[in-house]
């Protein structure tokens, strides 16, 4: 096994206040076992769900228990919805906080919630959460492996600890694979943060729109997705994202990103200088199978290139753009453009067929006769 470096684990120590500790600066108890307990605890808490024989009103009533100890009342939402829910295994569907404001007694109530139940979707989206008690409810989350899909966005008091723990959450959950961040800034320390962490993580799906990305926070985020090798989709609506230098950053998220098959860059400022850069890229894209450039003002030097760029690659099944605006005059740029639509999505909807023909191809049982009349062969 590898060792660290002790300037390293110096930096490690340095930079991380996770679910180790049972506090900081006497204010948070998030009631973690030890260090020496946490690989076994780790092993104990994955499975709980499948043995676990706990109801959903008992649930319930660890819930208020862990409210007094807290001294803090049991949200009303939150017993709604354990009261209404329905549990399979362990599992609920979804845990509804959005707009909840989540102080930090009330989140380290939920411990025992998400102790005993995993949920497909925890919504805390605009939960207003301050900084140690998002903190605390992060590092709980990923302690218990607690969701699927995680939704933070409009949460604009994100602060350094929090940071802190949802990267350490992004990069060792296993069970996490869509996370939305939008309308939360991406600048300065919130960026590099995010982007460390996702050079080794398991998601697949991420939502950074209307995040504040252009310039050094896309850098960042590039520079680490260049080495990711799980997300699949990646939504960067709304950022502000220019035709020059941020397009240069995308297309070489294209060149060497060979996992992502879902890029959205929708309501931004690409313009043409942007996606004839992109299309640059993605004529030689092998993965890449749908793209949005929606709202970007892409006329018809930038349709050109996509174009050309598209009889040339294989996988874009769908590229979406907008319309031919209103106030354009030129009757011939008019219809140059809609003739330069209309081969994009002819090349998009072949490459859309070859696709689904190779995959019922490889789904095939082997020596599975091929569908239709077989003719008589003639010796």
């Amino acid at each position: 096994m590898a060792r660290c470096s002790d300037k390293e684990k110096a930096e490690e120590e340095e930079n991380y206040d996770g679910p180790e500790t049972k506090s900081t600066k006497g204010e948070r108890h998030v009631s973690f076992p030890p260090d020496e307990m946490m690989v076994s605890g780790f092993a104990e808490y994955t499975d709980r769900h499948v043995d676990s024989c706990l109801t959903l009103t008992e649930v319930s009533l660890a819930y208020r228990r862990s409210c007094d100890r807290h001294q803090v009342e049991p949200r009303v939402c939150i017993l709604e919805q354990l009261k209404m829910g329905t549990c399979v295994r362990g599992r609920m569907k979804r845990l509804d906080l959005g707009g909840e404001r989540l102080d930090l007694g009330s989140c380290e109530a939920l411990e025992v919630v998400l102790k005993s139940l995993c949920f497909d979707f925890i919504n805390l989206r605009a939960a207003r959460l301050e900084e140690n008690g998002a903190s605390s409810l992060l590092d709980m989350i990923s302690y218990y492996e607690s969701t699927a899909y995680l939704d933070l966005s409009d949460n604009t008091h994100v602060g350094t600890s929090a940071w802190r723990a949802l990267a350490h959450l992004i990069k060792q959950s296993v069970c996490l694979s869509r996370l939305d961040l939008c309308s939360v800034s991406m600048v300065a320390y919130g960026a590099r943060t995010l982007s460390k962490a996702l050079q080794t993580s398991h998601l697949a799906v991420l939502h950074l729109d209307n995040s504040q990305l252009s310039g050094t926070p896309l850098f960042s985020l590039v520079g680490a997705l260049k080495s990711n090798r799980a997300l699949l989709e990646l939504h960067l609506s709304n950022n502000m994202l220019n035709s020059y230098q941020d397009a240069m950053q995308l297309g070489d998220l294209l060149r060497y990103n060979h996992t992502l098959q879902t890029l959205v860059l929708s309501d931004n400022a690409i313009a043409d200088a942007g996606a004839v850069v992109l299309a640059e890229y993605l004529a030689e894209s092998p993965q890449i199978k749908q793209l949005d450039l929606q709202g970007n003002a892409v006329r018809l030097g930038g349709l050109m290139a996509l174009c050309l760029a598209l009889r040339i690659n294989l996988s874009l099944a769908t590229l979406d753009l907008d319309g031919t605006p209103n106030q354009e005059q030129d009757e011939f740029l008019v219809q140059t453009q809609k003739r330069l639509r209309s081969e994009i999505g002819e090349l998009c909807l072949a490459n859309g067929s070859r696709a689904a023909v190779a995959t019922e191809t490889a789904e095939s049982p082997p020596g599975e006769p091929p569908e239709g009349p077989v003719e008589d062969v003639v010796s």
